[in-house]
């Protein structure tokens, strides 16, 4: 048995596997793969996926939800241009590598970006606090969790200000209240399903508001809500495997209980990391991401033996990211605790050996 820490394309239920194999062979007497989305059976797909998004969230009346293509990185202008008013000015949180391609993105579709909460003079190894907002932005805008740093935000910042974040690699994972946001977009790969699809949910009333001159169709929201994600071809495998994760995520508990399971891998293996006189964390405590636990060797030269034994254990993905180094086990909500535990067992033979 595999034990799968890879922090990109998700892990998901067996089930959810087994039904999506079968779909390719056969959904409707055709693979799902070959079915046109213009079939009344994708379209029931379409709409299901999109009904079980709001029930999973308790998105309240009044938002609308949406399958698009293009990652968060296409989010990234989405929000932008879409967010754009009078003021052509925004306010960011940078949190890390995606927070900062958000902001880059921003400016380039004529943003003015205030940063004005940044926790990259420490490598972005903490949640920025005892921040002032700006009031003379069109919106605000921040990363929920940062998949490379291992850093998530605990409560969502406070604003009068419409409030717009990426919830890429944490959407689904723990209860939110949608309402205190006007955007929400985020990848599917991590908690939803295969990447290919992206998820918005966007308050009605933001839609076609924007004050941008440029405004590709493709990347107006208001006519992918009133096309119902279907203005061009949509991204019908990832929607059919997000529809039936969804399924298969509100009939084990919902939300709630995916919280309960979350915290409970999480607490696992940072009471290890914590405990072990062979590692320590790699980020502030109370900022600690429940998705991606970043940790190090206290002695780097035992790298080589300890990658011997969580690789011999069947453990994959463990490597930090390119950029920063170290460990980081991505704990997305399909991960059973029994894989947690195998590599919490692993980092004990490890420092007993030391």
């Amino acid at each position: 048995m595999k034990h799968n820490f890879g922090a990109g394309p998700c892990i998901l239920p067996q089930v959810v596997f087994e039904q999506a194999a079968a779909a390719v062979l056969d959904f409707n007497g055709l693979s799902i793969l070959e079915v046109s989305h213009r079939h009344k059976d994708f379209v029931a797909v379409m709409d299901e996926a999109m009904d079980l998004v709001k029930k999973a969230l308790n998105v309240p009346s009044g938002y609308s939800v949406a399958f698009l293509q293009g990652g968060a990185t296409l989010g990234f202008t989405i929000a932008a241009l879409n967010m754009m008013r009078e003021t052509k000015k925004a306010g960011y949180i940078n949190t890390g590598t995606w927070a900062s391609g958000a902001i880059k993105e921003a400016k380039k579709v004529g943003v003015e970006v205030n940063v004005f909460a940044s926790s990259e003079e420490k490598g972005f190894t903490y949640i920025p606090k005892n921040y002032v907002a700006p009031t003379d932005v069109d919106y605000i805008h921040f990363t929920s969790n940062n998949t490379i740093y291992g850093t998530q935000f605990k409560e969502c910042p406070k604003t009068q200000l419409p409030l717009v974040c990426d919830m890429s690699s944490d959407i689904f994972s723990k209860e939110i209240n949608v309402s205190e946001y006007d955007l929400i977009y985020a990848g599917a790969q991590k908690n939803l399903g295969p990447a290919g699809a992206t998820l918005y949910i966007v308050k009605d009333e933001v839609l076609g508001k924007s004050t941008s001159p440029f405004m590709p169709t493709y990347l107006d929201l208001k006519q992918q809500v009133e096309k119902e994600s279907m203005l061009n071809t949509p991204p019908v495998f990832s929607v059919y495997v997000a529809m039936l994760n969804l399924r298969d995520l509100l009939a084990t508990g919902g939300v709630k209980a995916m919280e309960v399971k979350n915290n409970t891998k999480a607490k696992l293996l940072y009471d290890e990391i914590d405990a072990s006189p062979a590692f320590r964390g790699a980020v502030e405590t109370e900022d600690r991401s429940n998705m991606n636990v970043t940790f190090l060797l206290n002695d780097e030269s035992g790298s080589a033996e300890f990658d011997d034994l969580w690789k011999s254990a069947g453990i994959v993905g463990l490597p930090g990211h390119r950029s920063v180094g170290g460990y980081r086990a991505s704990m997305y909500n399909a991960l059973p605790i029994e894989s947690v535990q195998v590599l919490v067992d692993v980092m004990k033979e490890f420092a007993r050996r030391g």
